[in-house]
């Protein structure tokens, strides 16, 4: 059967500033292999599908997917597909609320001044790096490792370690290497000065299944396990902003609230930019 899809800037901080993302609707008759395919003929760093739910809590399910695997959860494939299956005429259960499933279970999404949030779900694995990560990690960025402030895992799904640097000026400087010999997924961030509009400047490196590394524009689940390490560690709090992908010419703008005892919601701009028909 033709299904439709919609091509989405998520994160957008102006037009085509953010995270490119392609939605499949109505993909339960696709298999995960005709996914995996699809996937990587678009090429984009994430493909979302969306499904009928299994559970009842559920307004929709979406299996996500890079050129290379199925990911369990993903920042900005959440948003971009709860912002399809809104614009196909989805109506959501609870006014302002929606509810995803996806690998890692029920993940909850609000919809406030214009923008979708996802909740940030709980790290699969956190805390301290081995000594033979950290040499890696610090190697493949570049950097010496006394330019580290510090380094943890921030696992909530790809994989991710989270790196702090100095300041946002370091972050923006980084030349990673080009390749890596496995893979890698590797998460910067560094504080901007006060007065400046956004609080901190996030890239994010991932190695592709040619273990190429590349640059993510704009990264939903980084800046989400990021920002549960900012708190924890008391360096945020409230309400804040992070940039993300000046560095390859994207503007993305992630919305960062965790006034909500326990919550932390990772909010941002979804644009459609096309919509089409993919025949059988």
């Amino acid at each position: 059967m033709a299904r439709r899809f919609a091509l989405v800037d998520v994160f957008a901080g102006g037009p085509l500033s953010g995270n490119p993302l392609a939605v499949v609707h109505e993909a339960d008759g696709l298999d995960s292999e005709a996914m995996l395919r699809l996937t990587r003929w678009l090429n984009f760093s994430e493909t979302a599908f969306l499904l009928t739910p299994d559970s009842p809590e559920a307004d929709y399910r979406v299996r996500i997917f890079t050129p290379d695997r199925e990911l369990p959860f993903a920042g900005h494939p959440t948003l971009g597909s709860a912002h399809a299956w809104l614009a196909a005429g989805g109506a959501p259960r609870r006014p302002g609320r929606l509810v995803q499933q996806c690998g890692v279970g029920l993940v909850p999404l609000r919809l406030a001044d214009g923008l979708i949030g996802f909740s940030a779900p709980p790290l699969l694995r956190s805390g301290p790096v081995s000594h033979e990560d950290r040499a890696e990690v610090v190697a493949m960025l570049g950097i010496a490792d006394g330019d580290v402030m510090a380094m943890a895992w921030a696992d909530n799904g790809p994989g991710w370690i989270a790196v702090q640097l100095s300041d946002a000026a370091a972050v923006l400087a980084l030349t990673p290497a080009r390749s890596w010999v496995r893979r890698i997924d590797v998460g910067v961030i560094g504080a901007h000065p006060p007065g400046v509009d956004v609080a901190f400047e996030v890239r994010t490196f991932f190695t592709d299944q040619r273990l190429a590394v590349r640059e993510d524009p704009v990264t939903g689940s980084f800046n989400a396990a990021a920002a549960q390490w900012l708190v924890q560690t008391r360096q945020a709090g409230g309400e804040w902003r992070a940039a993300q992908g000046q560095a390859i010419g994207h503007g993305g703008r992630i919305h960062l609230d965790a006034r909500e005892d326990g919550l932390l919601w990772v909010s941002g701009a979804c644009r459609t930019v096309a919509e089409g028909i993919l025949p059988d």
